[in-house]
């Protein structure tokens, strides 16, 4: 009996101690269920959501660029582009396999998504492949299910509808490098492209806009079920350039009856460029759809040079177009007056060296307006000779030589105006007299590009002021109205007397029998200009060359031909418009460059909508003679 109580109580006692157990745990298992159902309802509904929803950034439109009369330039197209998340898709290699049976993939688009993959963050999209037909997205979206991750995009293309008139100038975009992200996760979608060259890399920021954002549903595959919001982002801004696109196509064409040739036309008072065109160029298009290697070789491979922008790239010796600096350095240092003479014999002799003039039989004696009409080459040794480099050289930066204008165009170059610093630091040679001669007359280490040229003609005949080159009018939102600013440009402290002597030689290098340029002269007194040419020598003649006879050009090789420059202005009476032309090899300044430049600014003039001059008005002459 006593046994049995005591089995009793030691039932009863376990029986209180299993359910007081269980009362604990049920106890522990509410509480836990209250904190997390109640207490903690927020966060897991929050996290919850994270894995449902998805925020997605949009990139925004690129801003358009246009001419200065709203022509486009480059613009937007759409296309439809596959596109796939890492994270979302579980094995890669096997859904690149399905989607090469679906819509062919090339071997490169292959590596490059499974390297992409591997450098970025799981959840950033990639781009599998752009322009996809009709066909494809169909197929795609039938094999939908045996693909999770993948999904079609509606994207956006860069289209240049000008193509190789405007290539230089306006660039391209191209896709983002790994040493271009910055962390912008907007640099990291799929397909997007930044410019590489041309404004489109001048003014990125300007064009590129601000991303968007949108918040998808996924289900458990990753796979977008619904979109719950959207927040447009911001688009790129437009810019509308300077460039006249008419006048462009119109120097395009004449500079295309060249090998390689580069010409500048810009508004002497206001810097505004209205063309700039090196030719051969290129069609950005072949770089924003994705150049194949056959078409890249081909460009790189051409000795012409199409991808360099010989237009602000391109650093030729000046030849005789150098010799309004010279005059004005000559007039402002006191060295010579608009009167003096100084006697040509076709050479200029310095010790034992001897200087030839182009005119072998020499001019006779030459003031500055003759020397300058005839483009005396001994009177201008003699010219540098007295004013020397040392006051030479800075009355050239003056006029925009040896500098960079900072006009916005990657790749520009600065040319070279020597000093006696920069021979002991470059050559570790002391300068010379011989040095000061050749620079007289734009030859020896002198270097200038098209645009340089251009910019100093410009100060040259709009009163001395000290205009810079812009390419841009205006980056501006569609709403707002372009502000256009017409800039007001320091004068550069030259007398009166010295820019109208330059100027008066300069017409008569034109317009005055005898001058080197009176073949290309404009009969129409509204329409007539002044200018310079140009001979740029680009090989050494032998004393024993110039004993037998100095080869003419169509006797060399073309890489051993003379380049052919011309820069000049018009109307003659008030000048408004500037230009610079080189053709590369090309051969004599007055017969090849000459008649371009003539027919460019005439051409200008009559798109001038305060000049609408009727074509019939204009009388030109035939190219003849030589700088």
């Amino acid at each position: 009996m006593r046994q049995q109580r005591t089995q009793a109580r030691t039932f009863t006692r376990r029986a209180l101690l299993l359910g007081g157990g269980q009362a604990v745990l049920f106890a522990a298992l509410g509480a836990r269920l209250y904190y997390l159902q109640v207490v903690e309802a927020g966060r897991y509904t929050m996290l919850a959501d994270e894995n449902r929803i998805n925020l997605r950034l949009l990139p925004p439109p690129r801003g358009r660029v246009v001419d200065r009369y709203g022509e486009p330039l480059a613009v937007n197209g759409e296309n439809y582009r596959l596109v796939l998340i890492p994270e979302q898709v579980g094995d890669l290699e096997k859904a690149l396999d399905i989607i090469d049976r679906i819509a062919p993939l090339g071997e490169v688009d292959r590596r490059r998504v499974l390297r992409e993959a591997r450098r970025k963050r799981g959840f950033v999209p990639i781009l599998v492949r752009g322009n996809l037909t009709w066909d494809e997205v169909a197929r795609i979206e039938v094999n939908a299910n045996d693909l999770p991750g993948v999904a079609i995009d509606l994207g956006l293309t860069r289209q240049y509808p000008q193509g190789a008139v405007m290539g230089h100038v306006v660039g391209y975009v191209s896709a983002v490098a790994e040493h271009e992200l910055t962390g912008d996760p907007v640099l990291e979608l799929p397909d997007f492209r930044i410019g590489k060259n041309g404004v489109e890399r001048h003014r990125e920021m300007a064009l590129r806009g601000t991303a968007g954002a949108s918040e998808v549903e996924v289900n458990a595959y990753g796979r977008i079920i619904r979109e719950l919001g959207r927040q447009e982002g911001r688009p790129g801004e437009e810019v509308v350039l300077t460039v006249d696109l008419g006048l462009q196509r119109y120097v395009d064409q004449r500079l295309a009856q060249e090998e390689s040739a580069a010409a500048v036309v810009m508004d002497v008072h206001t810097g505004e460029v209205v063309a700039l065109v090196s030719s051969p160029g290129f069609d950005p298009n072949l770089f924003a759809n994705g150049i194949s290697t056959q078409q890249w070789n081909d460009l790189r491979q051409n000795p012409r040079g199409p991808l360099a922008n010989k237009a602000v790239a391109g650093q030729y010796a000046p030849g005789s177009t150098f010799k309004m600096v010279v005059a004005v350095a000559g007039l402002e240092t006191r060295a010579i007056t608009t009167d003096q003479r100084i006697h040509c014999p076709g050479h200029f002799e310095l010790g034992e060296q001897r200087f030839h003039c182009w005119k072998r039989s020499g001019h006779g004696p030459m003031n500055m307006h003759e020397a300058m009409k005839q483009s005396c080459d001994v009177y201008f040794y003699e010219l540098a000779r007295r004013v020397g480099i040392d006051r030479l050289a800075p009355m050239c930066r003056r006029f925009g030589l040896g500098e960079s204008s900072e006009i916005g165009l990657p790749g520009e170059r600065s040319g070279l105006i020597p000093s006696r610093e920069w021979k002991q630091a470059a050559r570790k040679a002391s300068w010379v007299h011989g040095d000061t001669i050749l620079t007289g007359i734009g030859q020896g280490f002198v270097l200038t590009t098209p645009l340089q040229l251009a910019v100093m003609t410009a100060r040259l005949v709009n009163g001395g002021r000290a205009v810079m080159p812009r390419l841009t009018r205006a980056a501006v939102m569609r709403e707002n109205q372009p502000a256009v600013r017409r800039d007001l440009f320091p004068s550069l402290g030259i007398s009166a007397h010295a820019l109208a002597a330059v100027r008066d030689g300069m017409s008569a290098v034109v317009n005055e029998q005898g001058g080197t340029a009176y073949a290309i002269r404009v009969r129409d007194p509204d329409m007539a200009i002044g200018g310079k040419t140009g001979t740029a020598q680009v090989r050494r003649i032998t004393m024993a060359e110039r004993e037998r006879g100095v080869r003419r050009n169509d006797e060399l090789a073309w890489r051993e031909r003379d380049h052919a420059l011309f820069v000049g202005y018009g109307p003659v009476e008030a000048p408004r418009y500037a230009v610079s032309v080189v053709v590369e090899h090309g051969g004599g300044g007055s017969s090849i460059a000459g008649p371009i430049a003539r027919d460019i600014l005439v051409e200008t003039m009559r798109r001038d909508p305060a000049r609408m001059v009727p074509p019939s008005r204009i009388m030109a002459g035939r190219p003849d003679g030589r700088s």
